[in-house]
């Protein structure tokens, strides 16, 4: 646990899966499970807005993580858990940077399936 509560990187999201990608082992040998979850937006976040969802790369590292997003589908609500990392590389126009979410925790919400 952190003992610096003004530091701290932990996100809970509770959306839908978009797509599910297949597994990949990194030249590394470092194993990543990834997939896209899909996230409205409160009324109250968009603030004048016309965007109502927000879309997150999420990544799980762990065997435990890699094993719950191989048993996720297109269209499943889920609930994640993880901190945010920020990645940098070099595109075709220079430096580009992403935020992806590095998954803990993730599991179907399906009593949820009709509001999110």
């Amino acid at each position: 646990m952190n003992t610096n509560p003004t530091d701290y990187n932990h996100v809970e999201l509770i959306g839908r899966v978009s797509a599910v990608l297949a597994p990949r082992v990194l030249p590394s040998g470092d194993e990543v499970s990834s997939f896209r979850l899909v996230v409205r937006r409160s009324r109250a976040a968009r603030r004048g807005s016309k965007q109502t969802v927000d879309t997150f790369d999420c990544d799980a590292w762990t065997a435990a993580a890699r094993k719950a997003v191989a048993r996720l589908d297109h269209d499943d609500v889920v609930r994640v858990e993880g901190s945010l990392r920020r990645q940098f590389s070099r595109g075709a126009s220079g430096p580009v940077s992403r935020v992806t979410v590095d998954v803990t925790s993730v599991r179907r919400a399906a009593s949820l399936r009709s509001t999110a």
